[in-house]
């Protein structure tokens, strides 16, 4: 019996030590990819702050870019390269991947547009199956609101595409974080001038709609300016942001440890 009793307190000694092995050695990071256009994306849209909401441990990388729609985000290769990164995601825990799109695919821009009712859908059906596929969580986002008023109504003609991304992950069965249903009622109750502090420059003295329609607003002899009421500087990034951190911890409750205590954003 003497045998059996050393091997027994010798197997229960090496478990005990793997065991507190296990627990010296730090969690694996969570890692999340930002994918849509420039809503999102550096300098125009809410990725580059959001991702400075996220805890230093993990990883948050904003991989959305200016002007793509569903369509022309995988025509460029930009996808590919969410892929690869898919591939290589052992190092993590888990890899959460936001998509939104919706802007730019849009009726009249040429090369970026997709058609509602049988491209816009597919393409984001395809978009989360592909995330599945290669062990990442996918997690669609609705369009971020433009902020233009009509007397003192905001518009939403991203609705039908918000529709769709919502029919999207309820089909999936996905997580869905809904930033257009946020932000447009944020905006309409904050008013059209408290609106305008959100965009990347300062409201110019003199505008007209047809110019602010057209993006960045040209005033008579004077340079073009960076206003308009679709992309957001720093103050509006900060604000969004925000919220879809707020929505991501709603409908992903184990993401709230994900993100800086709030005496740190």
């Amino acid at each position: 019996m003497k045998p059996f009793r050393f091997c027994l307190a010798t197997l229960l000694a090496c478990c005990a030590a793997s065991v507190c092995l296990a627990a010296d050695l730090p969690a694996r990071p969570v890692r999340l990819l930002l994918v849509g256009d420039s809503t999102m994306a550096s300098n125009s849209g809410y990725g580059d702050a959001f991702c400075a909401r996220v805890n230093r441990a993990n990883t948050c990388l904003n991989l959305a870019k200016g002007g793509r729609s569903s369509g022309s985000f995988r025509a460029e290769g930009r996808w590919d390269e969410v892929e690869g990164l898919l591939r290589g995601s052992a190092a993590y825990r888990s890899t959460y991947v936001l998509i939104q799109f919706g802007h730019n695919d849009q009726p009249g821009k040429p090369g970026r547009s997709t058609d509602l009712q049988t491209e816009f859908p597919v393409n984001m059906a395809r978009y989360v199956r592909e995330v599945r596929a290669l062990g990442g969580i996918p997690v669609l986002v609705t369009p971020l609101t433009r902020r233009s008023f009509t007397k003192g109504v905001l518009e939403n003609n991203l609705q039908p595409w918000a529709d769709v991304i919502r029919a999207t992950a309820a089909q999936q069965q996905i997580a869905l974080l809904d930033l257009n249903a946020d932000s447009y009622a944020a905006v309409q109750a904050m008013g059209e001038d408290e609106a305008d502090t959100l965009a990347v420059a300062p409201r110019p003295d003199t505008l007209s709609e047809a110019a602010l329609a057209s993006g960045k607003v040209e005033l008579a002899g004077a340079a073009k300016s960076a206003f308009d009421r679709t992309h957001v500087g720093a103050k509006g990034a900060a604000f969004f942001s925000r919220m879809v951190m707020d929505e991501m911890k709603r409908a992903l409750p184990e993401s709230a440890g994900y993100f800086k205590p709030e005496n740190e954003q």
